[in-house]
């Protein structure tokens, strides 16, 4: 394995875990939950870069970062980019690691026992946008937090109601000038998000919109 597929590598990210933390978002996602609002993010092979470029950016971002976040797209789609990723982070930043699926955990128990001590803490379960939204760090009430080392116990915070911080979002800007936004909404804020835009004048497409289908 030689390759991976990369929708963005952003640093900082401050709504997806504590802290000032690395955001790697896989891309790819066999899952492709209904309502999901990164679907840009569901192709895969997409954003292809040799990992050795990956694991190069990572030791360059990692100076200064609390942590790092993993998610997508469906992270454990590329289990061994995944692993690589993770492993490297570990030999260049002493900080947690936070990875999000939209798999349950016994879907990736064995990729967890065959990588011990990867991850530090891990969001598991579909997004199902019929359920509710009650819940930091969660898009649906279903999504469980598994704190798996020590180190992932600052994510314990988390396991909690939400309150109106949790629902903050990072805002980028690509070379393309194109606007990405990094956290999880509350339900109906990029519908509001587009109102507010196109009531300004403005003509916004999010990725929500676009080949938004199981």
């Amino acid at each position: 394995m030689t390759e991976v597929s990369i929708s963005r590598l952003h640093f900082p990210v401050t709504t997806l875990g504590p802290g000032r933390r690395v955001g790697l978002w896989l891309q790819g996602c066999s899952i492709r939950c209904p309502g999901c609002i990164s679907v840009d993010t569901w192709e895969p092979g997409i954003g292809t870069v040799p990992l050795a470029e990956l694991l190069e950016r990572l030791t360059v971002l990692a100076d200064g970062a609390d942590g790092l976040t993993v998610s997508g797209g469906e992270p454990f789609d590329q289990p061994e980019a995944l692993a690589a990723a993770l492993a490297h982070w570990r030999s260049v930043s002493g900080t947690p690691t936070l990875v999000f699926t939209g798999r349950e955990h016994g879907d990736v128990a064995g990729w967890l026992s065959g990588n011990p001590g990867l991850v530090d803490a891990l969001v598991t379960g579909p997004f199902r946008s019929e359920l509710p939204q009650t819940l930091a760090l969660r898009g649906s009430d279903n999504q469980l937090i598994h704190v798996l080392t020590p180190e992932g116990a600052t994510v314990r915070s988390y396991d909690r109601p939400a309150v109106a911080a949790d629902r903050r979002l990072d805002v980028a800007f690509d070379e393309h000038g194109h606007a990405w936004l990094a956290g999880i909404p509350a339900r109906g804020e990029m519908a509001r998000l587009r109102r507010a835009l196109a009531s300004a004048g403005h003509v916004s497409v999010t990725s929500d919109m676009v080949g938004a289908h199981p």
